[in-house]
């Protein structure tokens, strides 16, 4: 459970990283549009991926794919939002925690 929540919270930290601009000037977006630096994402994925790994013991690969394939998925949905509406909003930040969060607990539960 540690592991999907912190993995949603790094959804954030995709959608903050520099390049991805804000929706509208006067948004949450705005805000925290390109506040994340490369660094700062490359170590906190992998401190989930390293985290998640224990979360299945008998296939310790399963985490940090579920958390690889849940980040992928957030890509893909957030250049559709920057296409649509032209960058994030705070909308687009909490349903970046809530899809996350959610693909991960699937990825976790599903048994190979």
């Amino acid at each position: 459970m540690v592991a999907a929540t912190a993995v949603g919270r790094l959804g954030v930290e995709v959608a903050c990283r520099g390049g991805v601009p804000a929706a509208r000037l006067g948004g949450l977006g705005a805000l925290v549009a390109g506040t994340v630096g490369p660094v700062a994402l490359v170590v906190g994925t992998a401190a989930v991926a390293l985290l998640a790994a224990p979360a299945v013991p008998d296939r310790p690969w399963q985490g940090p794919l579920a958390v690889g394939t849940a980040l992928a998925v957030e890509i893909g949905l957030l250049r559709h939002a920057v296409r649509r509406l032209g960058g994030v909003t705070g909308d687009v930040l909490g349903a970046t925690v809530e899809i996350v969060t959610t693909l991960v607990y699937l990825g976790l539960v599903l048994s190979g």
